[in-house]
């Protein structure tokens, strides 16, 4: 049996669509496509994002994941060669508990946060280069 979309799913598809398109207009950058080869794993208290061969890459992605914990360890690796990567980090109540240039790399540690489902935001603005990084329950 064929499933079709709801009408409020489409809408949410349309708006998705619109905003990655829009977003990419305004800096006349491009959205990440297959040549990025973007791999993302998203387990409990393990979350994973990588990126690469990107060129002048402009979208903002959000995922949800869930951290048991009240603190996440970040390690950052990858070359930003040009443009502007940023990753932020907000708990279950929706505090920003990180946000740091993904041009930086080492391991950092969020701020204590509360547990449950915290947002993951990495916003590329005319990136280019190649990205990765792990949040991870301590």
């Amino acid at each position: 049996m064929r499933k079709h979309m709801t009408i409020p799913r489409m809408l949410r598809t349309a708006a998705v669509v619109l905003s990655v398109v829009a977003f990419a207009a305004c800096d006349g950058g491009v959205p990440l496509g297959p040549d990025n080869q973007v791999q993302v794993t998203n387990a409990t208290d393990s979350f994973q994002w990588q990126a690469s061969a990107m060129d002048n890459v402009s979208q903002a992605l959000s995922y949800t994941w869930q951290n048991t914990g009240t603190t996440a360890n970040i390690d950052q690796s990858g070359s930003l060669t040009g443009g502007s990567a940023t990753l932020t980090v907000s708990d279950a109540d929706g505090t920003e508990v990180y946000t740091r240039s993904m041009g930086e790399t080492g391991t950092f540690q969020t701020t204590s946060g509360t547990s449950g489902m915290w947002t993951i935001e990495v916003t590329l603005s005319g990136a280019n280069g190649m990205l990765n990084f792990r949040a991870q329950k301590p």
